[in-house]
């Protein structure tokens, strides 16, 4: 089987446009349409989905939605489940409950070059990871306008939280093929995430590889590898 990769950037995020938070709400439900409507503009009707941090979220939303438009799922660290959460996570769930405006201007330090450089090398073996990735992250984060939308973000992830027994009640249902590959040193999304697909998916296929969050970046070609074969056995 051959795999054409259609990969847009969301609203506000890389090369798409950044309309300003006036104009456009940036929440997950509303980047969720967009995609969708993107989808449906350039005509994909049935696909495979490969989600990945925000992606889970926002692609969950696109299978629940058109359920018989799914052909399969990967997940490389795209968490539907608090069985994956980190530590961190405890400290977002007290924001979402209470925030103020010091707490959101704090969350802004998530958007600091040696924190994305973190984001991106964290957890993986010594020089896998080329700076290009998170060098152009950390250009994209110096538009005017992009930490106040990034932190209207980080307030709106309880809105994939609430939803997550939905996106679990879809996988029990309608029993995707699913190919979960992890990151197994990633502090966000922790492995107990990819292994609960087991619970809603019992055919779901689990691989753990040594590297972070962002785990293409240091096992491009061993997830490329397992996908096929997952796929066309």
């Amino acid at each position: 089987m051959q795999y054409k990769n259609v990969a847009p950037d969301y609203p506000g995020f890389g090369q798409s446009d950044m309309s300003p938070r006036g104009a456009f709400e940036y929440t997950f439900d509303n980047i969720a349409d967009v995609v969708d409507e993107f989808r449906q503009a350039v005509g994909i009707e049935k696909f495979f989905m490969y989600v990945f941090d925000y992606g889970a979220p926002i692609g969950f939303r696109l299978a629940v939605k058109h359920p018989d438009s799914i052909l399969g799922i990967v997940s490389q660290n795209g968490n539907v489940y608090t069985d994956g959460f980190g530590a961190k996570w405890a400290a977002r769930a007290e924001y979402w409950e209470h925030p103020t405006k010091e707490l959101r201007e704090q969350y802004k330090s998530a958007f600091a070059p040696e924190t994305i450089i973190g984001q991106y090398t964290f957890g993986t073996p010594d020089g896998a990871v080329s700076p290009d990735g998170y060098s152009l992250d950390i250009f994209y984060s110096r538009r005017d306008g992009y930490d106040e939308i990034q932190s209207d973000l980080i307030f709106d992830y309880q809105s994939n939280v609430r939803l997550y027994p939905t996106f679990q009640a879809y996988l029990r249902e309608h029993r995707p093929r699913l190919l979960a590959v992890w990151g197994k040193n990633d502090p966000s999304f922790i492995p107990a995430g990819a292994e609960a697909f087991k619970r809603d998916v019992p055919d779901a296929e689990i691989h753990f590889v040594d590297s972070g969050h962002f785990a293409l970046e240091s096992h491009a070609v061993e997830i490329a590898q397992l996908i096929k074969k997952f796929f066309n056995d």
